[in-house]
């Protein structure tokens, strides 16, 4: 019978040995399994495993030469860290004791069907649509067995067999088990064991040769009940595609719980990857990336590939300024404090409100925005004073922050950022509202986040006519400050899709004005859909867990290791220089 794809099996002409089918891949619903030993030629396995279905998980199993095909397609596929075990059936002997409180059946119903996936999904297991396990029920090469309670007909667990003979005329008359499962609920001991017995059994009696199953290589448990009843470990090989049903498969033992969000997301896509990661320093986010030879240090998105000279640039947010305005990059009127008080009141009188900040500081520290009075403006320069030399006072340009993620001179990610507010709720004060907030940021932000109680903030409630003691009427939002910056409560909001070709060129050319792969350039403008802007700085360190679901990690790492690329990523890329270069 046609099954699956496959041609029926067929016999040589001399009816001795069955001649096995080529490149054969059997489909389970839940993914394929390619029998390796079917597939003659390494490129063709491959392009099989690329085939692979979204939301399925397809196996090659019985890889000749594993070594050889993942050195072909390293970023894509991963040697399974599993093992395998056979029982061979010509000396396996069956159980005389039967079940207690359950029976073992063919899988016959609908409902059962059903009931093997609400067991897969309790498992953590990749479903089946319920229609193809009733399509496959009297399938030749594939069989489904179940656990029904004797009382309460439930279906206490599952097992799948596969009959190579069946699927690709294997010479050596072997089967495979598969997709073993208990319900978690299940009170009767011993269903598992009785699963594997009744699938040997069955398979005894068809007269094939043995019967593997693949385990993980951790799971002493089962490798233990396994080995009781008589499997031994036998040297065959599975290959996987990296997917997200995969990932902690092939990433490896978790290392990266003391990290803060923005190292975590590069850490993580680090390791999806297979590129070896060591924490340098967890509190600090230092860590080293390692792949082929090249180690690159990072420090979140800073690594070694930011010249110091950019990151210099960067610091000092008056180099910054020089730089990207002689780009032809939009920058707003500035001033240095000190330098001579009479230019400051001018200032002051062409602008009406101004930005006070430290030349260099990150995370917004120190800066404070809108200010309208001179007696302000001093507070304000005396504060940003105690963190830098150098304070600058700068036209304040209305409107809305926007930061652009720029990696590799190209843009990945764009964000509204909001300054923090609270909502009055009619009986608690200002204070409690602002503290109440500042801990629903922290605890949404991996602690990244808060809203302090300083000077700005004070000032900033001040402005709206209220003190920190204010009952604040229901519904009422009062803005707390008025810098954006995430660090100080702020909240960020995609724009990415929407954002104006000219804020994309303005990001671009700051970038590369600065010469610095990696960077978080803040714009203020009237709209992110709008052309008008201003610059008003460059960060060296930008946040890339703040943009999700953009791909900004990913991006990151292709910067470091473009070689890590799946080769259909990489060869987009490439296309993609030529066509610009063409142009």
């Amino acid at each position: 019978m046609r099954e699956h794809g496959l041609k029926p099996p067929i016999d040589n002409q001399q009816g001795d040995t069955p001649v096995p089918l080529e490149n054969c891949a059997l489909d389970l619903g839940w993914g394929r399994l390619l029998f390796g030993q079917t597939f003659h030629d390494t490129e063709k396995l491959l392009t099989t495993l690329e085939g692979e279905l979204p939301d399925r998980r397809d196996i090659a199993v019985y890889v000749r030469d594993p070594h050889v095909l993942l050195a072909n397609a390293p970023q894509e596929i991963f040697l399974d860290p599993s093992h395998t075990f056979r029982l061979d059936l010509a000396t396996y002997r069956s159980s005389k004791k039967a079940p207690a409180g359950f029976f073992l059946r063919r899988l016959t119903a609908q409902t059962d069907a059903e009931a093997i996936n609400r067991i897969y999904a309790a498992r953590g297991m990749v479903p089946v649509p319920p229609d193809f396990f009733w399509s496959k029920r009297d399938a030749r090469s594939i069989c489904y067995f179940v656990a029904e309670d004797e009382a309460s007909g439930e279906i206490l667990g599952t097992v799948t067999g596969v009959d190579h003979a069946r699927a690709f005329n294997d010479p050596e008359r072997g089967a495979s088990l598969w997709c073993l499962a208990v319900d978690p609920q299940a009170r009767h001991p011993g269903v598992g064991q009785a699963l594997v017995r009744h699938l040997a059994d069955y398979f005894a009696a068809r007269g094939l040769a043995h019967l593997d199953l693949s385990v993980m290589h951790d799971n002493d448990q089962a490798i233990s009940l396994y080995e009781k009843l008589g499997f031994a470990r036998v040297p065959f090989f599975t290959v996987k595609r990296k997917n997200p049903i995969n990932e902690t498969l092939y990433t490896g033992p978790d290392m990266d719980e003391a990290l803060n969000p923005y190292a975590k997301i590069i850490v993580r896509e680090a390791r999806r990857r297979g590129i070896r990661v060591e924490v340098n320093d967890a509190e600090r986010g230092f860590f080293s990336l390692s792949q082929g030879g090249r180690t690159i240090r990072c420090r979140e998105s800073l690594s070694e590939l930011t010249s110091a000279v950019a990151m210099s640039l960067c610091d000092d947010k008056t180099a910054t300024r020089k730089v990207v305005e002689g780009a032809g990059v939009h920058v707003p009127a500035q001033i240095v404090a000190g330098q001579d008080n009479g230019d400051l009141a001018t200032f002051l009188r062409e602008h009406g409100k101004v930005v006070v900040k430290p030349a260099r500081g990150e995370q917004g520290r120190g800066v404070a925005v809108g200010l309208t009075s001179q007696e302000d403006i001093d507070a304000a320069i005396e504060e940003a004073g105690r963190l830098c030399d150098t304070v600058l006072v700068e036209e304040c340009v209305e409107g809305q922050d926007l930061r652009l993620i720029v990696i590799n001179y190209r843009l990945v990610a764009a964000a509204i950022r909001r300054p923090p507010s609270v909502v009055g709720n009619g009986s608690s004060r200002i204070r409690e509202l602002i503290e109440a907030q500042s801990r629903r940021r922290a605890a949404a932000t991996g602690g990244e986040s808060h809203i302090p109680l300083d000077a700005e903030t004070l000032r900033t409630v001040r402005q709206a006519g209220h003190d920190m003691d204010t009952v604040l009427p229901a519904g009422e939002e009062l803005l707390v400050r008025r810098t954006a910056n995430l660090h100080t409560g702020g909240t960020i909001h995609d724009v990415t899709d929407i954002v104006h070709p000219t804020l994309v060129e303005a990001s671009v050319r700051a970038a590369r004005a600065i010469d610095i792969p990696v960077t978080g350039i803040d714009l203020m403008v009237k709209a992110p859909t709008e052309a008008d802007y201003r610059f008003i700085e460059a960060n060296e360190r930008p946040g890339l867990a703040n943009h999700e679901p953009q791909p900004t990690a990913e991006r990151f790492v292709d910067l470091l290791f473009p070689l890590s690329m799946p080769a259909t990523a990489r060869q987009a890329v490439t296309d993609q220089h030529t066509n610009q270069g063409a142009a």
